[in-house]
């Protein structure tokens, strides 16, 4: 495409300087004017939009020259320019039209007919390239809007996680700039042995070979040890170590980090880096649907404004077109009515994002796919649940993600013969075992009654906060699995039990009857 039009650029340029300086063309008219003003208009239809690919290209590297670190403005940049690229194409056909064709000719006034209807037309034509330039620069700003609303923090949080990925993969780029001339590093981490008897012994895994083992590889076979601040300091800076420290479970405490630890952070960056690629690409398929769905609206009127402007649109034309309008409206009003009412729920609402857990209509469900239209839900046992987004714009929906760190309650019931002292006790283990476990429990946690039954059962509540939301179920599961065996073992040891009433029961005896016959 490129090479052809620098073919006809070059041809078309060529008779622009034959008829300008060849005796014969000078003084040849064809139709009333000269062969170079028909020369200039075909080289401004047919070479103009590679003149303005020239200037777009240009306008483009001086925006990247002062613009370069304001990534909105080469996102509007680029996202225009085949539209502003167009429009002054069509602005320079209709100047050349004007000025060569229009502007010092006399004509009759039959004559006049046929140019008349072609400015009219190239007007129109300019207009509907306006407007489709101002239908792109909606889009794009609604698109900008949503995606920094919606993703800026996963994204800058995700970008940062291969940045840590990357530099722990790669060599120890610290210890390389002190030793510099040294015996090149053989670029792994170093992982000591937490048993006492081992302390010696230093083993080596290959962090870039960690990252591509399979998540059931993962063992205590394949990682014996922690990582400490100093095998860091080898990669990073002081700055970015104390950064790096906290994404890892118990590491801002101790400034180790466990084997355990770290295989489940791999596992969280690669899913909620997963979850958000899936997330992105649903939100362009949305904004694409609705760019799609506003072009055909724009398409339409400008196919009117080009029949108004060129004086086809007659009365009768009008109103042939308002009944059939209303017939339209008549037909697909309902569906209109549901799709404006999705738009609004999926760009102003929008309440979750792909791979959010969330609770509808008391079910809890994570979501599979988003769309103009429906979104796609997965239960917790893998059925696929459909559901109109008119219709979930009505209901409540509870969003686990979007949750701050949620609080949780563990409910027992203990005897009412219970002494004061037992209770103390009991509920000074409780706090011993969730300050030892700050990764886990925020402080303040509550130990209540909440009531006396049958005046035998005292009913009571352990409310505690988890340092989560609820998106990762199994974390939860697994927190409260070992709160309470850890519950199981404080009643154990302080003899905390429940005995059911004593209940009256009657004997009574029954005295067989004697068989009816005897052998």
């Amino acid at each position: 495409m490129v090479l052809t039009e620098w073919i006809a650029f070059v041809c078309i340029l060529g008779f622009l300087i034959a008829s300008l300086f060849v005796h014969k063309l000078q003084n040849t008219v064809i139709w009333g004017l000269k062969p170079w003003k028909w020369v200039v208009l075909v080289l401004v239809i047919f070479s103009g939009r590679l003149v303005t690919e020239w200037f777009i290209n240009f306008l483009v590297f001086l925006i990247e020259m002062n613009f370069l670190l304001k990534k909105k403005v080469l996102y509007f940049v680029y996202g225009l320019k085949k539209s502003v690229q167009f429009f002054i194409w069509l602005g320079l056909v209709l100047l050349a039209w004007g000025l060569l064709f229009i502007r010092g000719v006399k004509r009759s006034k039959k004559a006049s007919q046929v140019p008349n209807y072609i400015t009219r037309a190239l007007v129109g034509c300019l207009i509907g390239a306006g407007i489709w330039l101002v239908k792109n620069l909606l889009v794009k700003l609604l698109a900008s809007s949503f995606q920094c609303t919606r993703f800026f923090d996963r994204i800058q949080e995700s970008i940062f996680h291969q940045y840590v990925l990357r530099t722990l993969s790669g060599p120890p780029l610290m210890e390389m700039a002190e030793k510099v001339g040294s015996t090149a590093s053989t670029g792994h981490l170093s992982l000591r042995n937490l048993k006492e008897k081992a302390e010696a012994k230093e083993e080596v895994v290959d962090v870039d070979k960690l990252k591509k083992m399979k998540q059931e590889k993962i063992s205590a076979w394949t990682m014996k040890g922690y990582i400490d601040e100093e095998d860091l300091l080898r990669f990073m800076k002081k700055e970015e170590v104390d950064n790096v420290l906290p994404l890892f479970e118990g590491a801002a405490e101790t400034g180790k980090i466990k084997r355990k630890s770290l295989k489940n952070w791999l596992v969280n960056v690669y899913l909620e880096r997963k979850s958000l690629a899936h997330s992105l690409n649903d939100t362009k398929t949305v904004i694409e649907e609705l760019n799609r769905l506003v072009s055909v609206i724009v398409l339409i009127m400008d196919i009117i404004v080009c029949l108004l402007l060129m004086g086809f649109l007659t009365t009768q034309i009008l109103v042939f077109i308002s009944s059939q309008l209303l017939l339209v409206v008549f037909l697909f009003g309902n569906t209109a009515k549901t799709v404006f009412e999705a738009i609004i729920f999926v760009f102003v609402m929008h309440p979750f994002d792909v791979g959010d857990r969330c609770v509808v209509d008391g079910v809890q469900m994570t979501i599979e796919e988003m769309n103009i239209l429906t979104t796609i839900f997965l239960r917790y046992d893998n059925e696929k649940i459909f559901y109109t987004n008119t219709v979930l714009s009505t209901k409540s929906i509870s969003n686990f993600y979007r949750s701050p760190e949620m609080s949780d309650s563990i409910e027992f019931a203990v005897d009412v013969s219970t002494s004061i002292k037992s209770t103390k006790a009991l509920k000074a283990k409780i706090k011993t075992y969730l300050e030892s476990k700050p990764q886990h429990w925020r402080p303040g946690h509550n130990v209540v009654v909440k009531e006396i039954e049958n005046v035998n059962k005292m009913k009571m509540a352990l409310i505690v906060t988890h340092t989560i939301n609820f998106q990762n179920n199994g974390d939860r599961n697994s927190r409260r699995f070992e709160l309470n065996l850890e519950l199981k073992f404080f009643f154990e040891e302080l003899g905390i039990k429940y005995q059911l009433l004593p209940q009256e029961v009657h004997l009574r005896y029954v005295v067989s009857a004697p068989p009816a016959f005897q052998p």
